[in-house]
């Protein structure tokens, strides 16, 4: 897992997304203009969670997230999204 000097506060989390998808299951190959931006990843980091509401989530669990949940951001060449626990749709 990677090591990010990045560490979101309060509720939110930070999220290396999955890779998009390059092909099909058929195996036609899916050009970058029409490919879809994942709606899973990985937690690289946590927040300490609100003073009421402890965080459920941890560091390596594997999510699904909103197509439109987070905020993006590139740090050392690697892209992220840091968004609420509450955007969060299920462990996988």
């Amino acid at each position: 897992m990677v090591e990010v000097k990045i560490k979101p506060l309060a509720d939110r989390v930070l999220v290396q997304p999955d890779p998009a998808e390059t092909k099909t299951a058929s195996g036609i190959i899916i050009p970058d203009t029409a490919k879809e931006k994942p709606q899973k990843g990985t937690i690289i980091a946590v927040g300490n969670g609100k003073k009421d509401e402890p965080m459920v989530l941890k560091k390596g669990d594997r999510i699904l997230y909103g197509k439109y949940s987070g905020t993006e951001l590139k740090w050392e060449e690697e892209e992220y999204l840091i968004m609420r626990e509450s955007d969060v749709i299920a462990i996988i």
